[in-house]
């Protein structure tokens, strides 16, 4: 079994930065491509960065975040990172950490097998 577990979130006001933590337990973080989502209060969970294979790894953003959030993966750590700057209050959420098993990238929710436990960021005003 296979357990994800975030860390890093917590309160930061806007234009600061956060460098969220996602640890794989069971499994090298090197067997999976991991993308991060997130969900705000009364809305749907949104995909904010991934993963895929493109000859080498390489990372892809949801518009609203390019330019600001960087993933990362730390294979001597088994970590992967999200470093998010300039924040924003609109970038308030829980945010998690999937990975899934395929061999393609994607930005489906429905397509990744594990997840974290989600870690709240709030941003304010």
């Amino acid at each position: 079994q296979v357990q994800l577990v975030e860390s890093g979130g917590g309160l930061v006001q806007a234009g600061g930065s956060l460098r969220l933590s996602c640890a794989p337990s069971g499994r090298a973080i090197s067997s999976f491509l991991v993308g991060w989502f997130r969900q705000a209060p009364g809305k749907e969970r949104e995909f904010v960065a991934r993963f895929s294979w493109s000859g080498g790894l390489t990372a892809y953003y949801a518009d609203s975040v390019k330019g600001r959030f960087t993933i990362s993966r730390d294979n001597a750590k088994n970590t992967v990172y999200l470093q998010m700057d300039s924040l924003k209050p609109e970038d308030t959420a829980v945010y998690y950490c999937a990975a899934s098993t395929k061999l393609y990238g994607t930005s489906s929710s429905t397509d990744y097998n594990y997840w974290g436990q989600g870690t709240q960021v709030t941003v304010s005003s």
